[in-house]
């Protein structure tokens, strides 16, 4: 290599450097057309640009422009299949959209590339619970717990499922379980939980006797 090929090196190293740094964080900022314009117009292409839809997908997602968010998503999937975080993603902008079948295989999608990750099974179960299947939704409860011991919402949401099955004495041992946690910045979840432990207090024990038919 001559000498002054060097310099060129040096220039060309920091403007693909510059360029990668602007693909997987341009979603940092809260302007969808830098996104748009690395997309446009980086040298980068392939399965790297993916970042750059996912960034301009989760600033779709923070606005609620869910359907943006979802086109956004399917492109960053198709360039890049393998991102378990991606699926996640998708399936909060279809599950906020209200498409909760493609939301819950969203999320298993997710699960299969990531399993031992919480978040998942977690807000898996909160499509369950909202398409109405609550026993689906208390098993993704419980491995989210299971996994994470220290989330609390994950212990109130599973407690609030089991209250709507009947089951109150599973749901009061959740409600106890999230005030029994160390408290942190879950200060609106810890004041539901004991909003819950206070109506159980109210509620006669022949309402609480058995399950819903």
């Amino acid at each position: 290599m001559t000498r002054a090929a060097v310099p060129l090196l040096i220039v060309l190293c920091v403007l693909i450097g510059l360029s990668t740094h602007m693909v997987v964080n341009c979603g940092d900022e809260d302007d969808p057309d830098i996104c748009s314009a690395v997309i446009g117009f980086s040298p980068l292409r392939g399965s790297l640009i993916a970042f750059a839809y996912e960034g301009r997908g989760r600033i779709a997602l923070r606005h609620g422009d869910f359907r943006r968010a979802i086109a956004d998503f399917d492109e960053a999937i198709h360039l890049n299949p393998n991102r378990a975080s991606l699926y996640r993603d998708r399936a909060l902008a279809r599950r906020q959209n209200g498409d909760l079948e493609l939301a819950i295989a969203d999320y298993d999608e997710a699960i299969a590339h990531d399993p031992k990750l919480a978040a998942p099974y977690h807000q898996r179960g909160l499509a369950l619970a909202a398409k109405g299947d609550l026993d689906r939704a208390i098993l993704s409860y419980s491995t989210a717990v299971r996994l994470d011991p220290s989330d609390a919402q994950a212990r109130l949401d599973r407690g609030l499922a089991f209250l709507a099955r009947g089951q109150a004495d599973d749901a009061r041992a959740d409600f106890e379980a999230t005030l029994a946690l160390p408290p942190g910045k879950d200060a609106r979840t810890r004041e539901a939980a004991r909003a819950k432990l206070a109506e159980l207090s109210n509620v006669e024990p022949t309402r609480l006797a058995g399950p819903r038919r």
